[in-house]
């Protein structure tokens, strides 16, 4: 039986609404399945996640989460455009066969979106 079946990441945000805002209008994040001051549940196709309000930025900018995809080319194209592609998170083949960018959002979180190849 298995037992796993998907993993949902939770970040921090030091201002919910601003980090709504920003994964709504520059990563299209669509769908609000709960927001108040302290926590908010996003969705985009079939991604969750869940942020969680902290007071220190340290928590944002040494989180990061994977979530793999498919176009990943169209999504890169997609996050180019929005200007949130990581200084560093260019679109690349790794030697472990996944073709990966990586996004940062305001507060530091970077999330790396990978396709097989």
């Amino acid at each position: 039986m298995e037992h796993l079946q998907i993993a949902i990441p939770v970040l921090a945000s030091l201002d919910i609404d601003r980090t709504v805002k920003f994964y709504h209008e520059n990563l299209g994040f669509d769908r609000i399945g709960w927001k108040d001051k302290d926590y908010a549940v996003i969705a985009r196709d079939k991604i969750e996640i869940h942020f969680w309000k902290c007071n220190d930025k340290i928590h944002p900018e040494h989180t990061s989460c994977y979530i793999r995809v498919k176009d990943v080319d169209g999504l890169y194209a997609e996050m180019k455009k929005a200007g949130v592609v990581h200084p560093n998170g260019a679109l690349r083949d790794q030697p472990w066969r996944i073709r990966e960018f990586a996004i940062l959002d305001e507060d530091g979180n970077m999330i790396k979106f990978g396709e097989n190849l």
